[in-house]
């Protein structure tokens, strides 16, 4: 694929790439075009918002395909909207995909009820490992689809060496970017072909959009809208608006989330009330070497366990400043339970394989100060001692 270089720096992009001029009154920020008719006639080209080109819906595209430095970009109404489309696009029946073992619930959801629908086959890996990817490639494997890092326990793909191995086969490559971010990722210049967003996280930053996206090259993406029109899973243009306002501090956001993190990963490893700590910034983490090399930052997100004298239900119910919530990447502290949440639509043997435990707790750490995000943790944890 063609990587469009970059020529302006990341919160110069984030900031003015992307916005509507104000034609008529010169104000500072893009005006909302919220119309859901326009003309047709002596028009180069016609306008419909479920064709995803008004004028907001082009614009905002434009900052993200910058960000990710690749030709082109969509933007859907939710994460799942962006992943399903993106699938559906380059597989049809008697295709198979190869999927690795670590995803978002949603995901692997679809898959397993969706799939076997549309005559679709699909493998997934054993390990994160190459040769498991290589061992499932079959005659009929049309892609490869990773998540890195991967939701909950932060395990982290090779990207080049899952984009060489495709390259070698034909396949087409996508990645579920949501959990890194354009700001501490960019997979399109390691060789992957599609990029996805739940945009409703980092981009949206503030846990009030539902939205996706996906990057890619004009060809490939040209591929994606010929179903994803059929499909109708556009955003309404208000939303697209919101969107564009918020991914304009991403930079600034993602940064302070990731030096928050790290000092949240390091305080509760060292916790003797802590099991378990997972996040890539951690030397103690398996792929520490892997993830500094594909990311220039470790990101907002961590998960971890307690010993089993805590009460898990209780330290939730006992925070004060941290929010016990659904959805993550939000400029708040949030917590959850994946095995309620996130991915409580598998089975628990399907949990099981991916490692996820019911005392698992999930943590999206935000840009408050992180001495009072200590604090909250250690009182929380202090409560919910087993007597």
């Amino acid at each position: 694929m063609k990587i469009k270089k970059q020529k302006l720096g990341l919160n110069t992009v984030c900031t003015h790439t992307g916005e509507v001029e104000d034609k008529q009154f010169k104000g500072a920020v893009s005006p909302i075009y919220l119309s859901s008719s326009y003309a047709f006639e002596d028009i180069d080209e016609k306008r419909y918002p479920r064709y995803f080109n008004t004028p907001n819906q082009q614009a905002l595209c434009k900052k993200v395909a910058a960000l990710e430095h690749t030709e082109a970009a969509m933007i859907f109404g939710s994460g799942m909207a962006a992943v399903s489309t993106s699938l559906l696009a380059f597989l049809h029946k008697g295709d198979h995909v190869v999927l690795q073992n670590a995803l978002y619930g949603g995901t692997m959801n679809l898959v397993l009820e969706e799939f076997d629908k549309y005559g679709i086959e699909y493998s997934f890996t054993q390990s994160l490992n190459i040769k498991d990817f290589k061992k499932e490639i079959k005659k009929n494997t049309k892609v490869i689809y990773i998540e890195t890092p991967s939701n909950p326990l932060l395990k982290i793909t090779d990207i080049r060496k899952v984009a060489k191995l495709a390259k070698k086969h034909d396949l087409v490559t996508m990645i579920d970017n949501t959990f890194a971010s354009p700001v501490n990722q960019l997979p399109a210049t390691m060789g992957i072909d599609i990029v996805i967003h739940s945009a409703t996280k980092y981009f949206g930053g503030h846990s009030d959009i539902l939205a996706g996206a996906v990057a890619a090259s004009a060809e490939h993406m040209n591929q994606i809208f010929q179903l994803a029109k059929n499909l109708g899973g556009s955003l309404s243009d208000f939303t697209v608006w919101m969107l564009e306002r918020s991914m304009k501090t991403l930079g600034i956001r993602v940064k302070e989330q990731n030096k928050n993190a790290l000092k949240l990963a390091s305080f509760l490893e060292k916790h003797e009330a802590v099991e378990n700590v997972y996040y890539p910034g951690l030397t103690s983490h398996p792929d520490y070497e892997l993830a500094a090399s594909q990311m220039s930052g470790f990101g907002g997100m961590m998960s971890f366990e307690l010993k089993s004298e805590y009460n898990v239900s209780k330290f939730f119910k006992s925070l004060q400043l941290i929010k016990p919530s659904m959805s993550l990447a939000g400029v708040e502290s949030t917590m959850l339970s994946p095995t309620q949440t996130s991915h409580a639509l598998l089975t628990p043997e399907e949990r099981k394989k991916q490692g996820i435990s019911d005392g698992l707790i999930r943590f999206s750490v935000g840009i408050e100060e992180k001495q009072d995000l200590i604090s909250d943790i250690k009182q929380a944890i202090k409560k919910s001692k087993k007597k």
